[in-house]
């Protein structure tokens, strides 16, 4: 009969594992619950090895919790991290746990410090009866406004482990989003490094050598290769004066783009440019509406729901605007009328709410509707990098070719004097 290695959690929170023989894995997670015991993992074990398996594996599994450990002595709490935990969380909970067995599950089964006390502070507020949103609202820089109402809300449903759900599902879509624009630019990022590169190899080391050779020549040499020599003896005498220049001009642009006036002034010009003031657009409204129609699914208030939503949305301006819907709402004004009268919003869009107030569906609407951006989205992403890429390459390729044709014409105007 097979045999199968197992981890569980006990209904004290004690996590135990050990070795045990069934006909298949779904017959051996029958026996754990029967034990009162809730799987955490399970794994074939080869019938050779079987014999003394089970302290081989509880040294191996020390052995590497602790090289764990060490790698991860040092670090504080990810976004990833908190989304592992509430997947985990709502595991624990839809298996049968107890939110305090649960927890302490999770410190024992965590190897990351920060992780450990994070947890454990939470568990401690727990088991001192603060509800679990209480506890995460003292951790606000890692649990967020539309965190905590959503837990809120499973603790008024009594539902927590669905809501635990679904907040995961949320935020793993909000991670994609992110995800997929981010890499979207890193291809550009490097033809755009590339080129830099290759303008200054060419200018710093290539043209200097053919400095020389010109240099009786003077205004016999042609325009273009005169250019071209100015500049790489400028960045040869000057470069390092230019690139310092260079970087603390960029580190002082930074620096006001963070601030409040600069942060802003670069959100509204990124809005008007072409194309992209578009897409920009859209993926702030794809965080707004699925961030609504998540909370009004779980059963949060509107008015509650609308100042989460537009505290999500990152560009300023856009959350100027966005704010301007619930006093509207709470004057006793229809929401597609507050949406509409922002101005930033299309007609399908204005559609779609109108219809699910209507029918009293906003919230399924709102995540249709994001469902809609998010796909507008990617595929605005893969038009622009089908542009962006080309051009970059072109303008490379452009740049190059004129340096080398410039000293081309140089050597030329050299034979022309010598005949």
């Amino acid at each position: 009969m097979p045999e199968f290695v197992w981890r569980a959690a006990a209904a004290s929170g004690k996590v135990e594992e050990g070795l045990l023989s069934a006909p298949s894995a779904a017959a051996a997670l029958n026996q754990l619950r029967a034990q009162g015991l809730t799987p955490l993992r399970i794994d074939a074990a080869s019938i050779a090895g079987a014999a003394g398996f089970a302290s081989k594996a509880r040294q191996a599994g020390n052995l590497a919790s602790a090289s764990l450990k060490v790698r991860q002595s040092k670090g504080p709490v990810t976004a990833a991290d908190v989304l592992a935990l509430t997947s985990e969380l709502a595991i624990m909970l839809r298996a049968g746990l107890a939110l305090d067995n649960a927890l302490r599950v999770l410190v024992d089964m965590s190897h990351k410090p920060s992780i450990v006390a994070l947890v454990q502070g939470i568990l401690d507020a727990v088991k001192g009866g603060t509800p679990l949103s209480r506890a995460l609202a003292a951790h606000r820089g890692l649990f967020s406004d539309f965190y905590i109402n959503m837990v809120r809300s499973g603790e008024a449903s009594g539902q927590m482990s669905t809501v635990l759900d679904r907040l995961v599902e949320h935020m793993e879509r909000q991670r994609a989003l992110r995800d997929s624009v981010i890499s979207a630019t890193i291809y550009p990022t490097i033809l755009l490094g590339v080129a830099v590169l290759s303008l200054i190899a060419m200018l710093g080391f290539v043209v200097p050598q053919f400095e020389k050779l010109f240099t009786d020549m003077g205004d016999a040499l042609p325009l273009p290769t005169r250019l071209v020599m100015v500049m790489g003896h400028a960045f040869k005498q000057y470069g390092v004066v230019m690139g310092a220049a260079t970087l603390g001009l960029g580190v002082l642009m930074l620096r006001w783009l963070k601030s409040p006036s600069g942060r802003q002034w670069w959100q509204a010009r990124l809005l008007r440019l072409p194309f992209m003031g578009r897409l920009a657009l859209k993926y702030q409204l794809t965080l707004f509406s699925r961030s609504l129609g998540t909370l009004l699914g779980n059963g949060v208030p509107m008015l509650t729901a609308l100042h989460i939503a537009t505290e999500t949305v990152g560009n300023a301006v856009l959350q100027q605007a966005l704010a301007r819907v619930a006093p509207v709402v709470k004057e006793g004004g229809k929401v597609v009328q507050a949406i509409a009268a922002t101005g930033i919003f299309e007609p399908l869009a204005v559609n779609l709410i109108r219809v699910g107030e209507e029918t009293g569906r906003i919230g399924p609407m709102m995540l249709e509707l994001s469902n809609i951006l998010n796909r507008e989205v990617e595929t605005g992403i893969k038009r622009l990098l089908t542009l962006v890429e080309p051009v970059l390459i072109l303008v490379l390729g452009v740049l190059i070719a004129a340096i080398i044709v410039s000293i081309l014409l140089g050597i030329l105007s050299i034979n022309d004097l010598a005949v």
